[in-house]
């Protein structure tokens, strides 16, 4: 199952006070940009944070999740998704611990433009 506009569009309304909160498709899915920062992934109407130190003090009961079945990379489940304000200062906790994406290698733009 993918995950749907609406519940998408949801997410980015609770997310409407932080200003740069951009998002891209990804097979069906959608990752969640933060000032130019993967902050969450959006996968089977689930939100997905990485687990940085910040994350798992404030989401000290949270589940781990795999983006996928079989996917080794664990992310924590954010459960409280109707609380804007503590996703919002979620986002700004984890902001310093998220790494920025790689750069894209010259290879990788040339088969998407093939």
């Amino acid at each position: 199952m993918s995950t749907s506009k609406d519940y998408l569009n949801f997410l980015l309304e609770q997310l409407s006070s932080l200003d740069e909160i951009t998002w891209r498709m990804m097979m069906g899915e959608y990752l969640i940009y933060y000032r130019g920062k993967v902050a969450a992934y959006v996968c089977d109407n689930r939100f997905l944070v990485k687990p940085v130190p910040s994350a798992v003090r404030m989401l000290p009961d949270a589940e781990y999740d795999a983006i996928s079945e079989g996917d080794k990379k664990k992310l924590l489940r954010v459960d409280n998704v109707d609380d804007s304000r503590f996703l919002t200062e979620l986002f700004v906790s984890m902001y310093d611990e998220l790494p920025f994406p790689k750069p894209r290698t010259p290879a990788a733009r040339r088969k998407k433009t093939d």
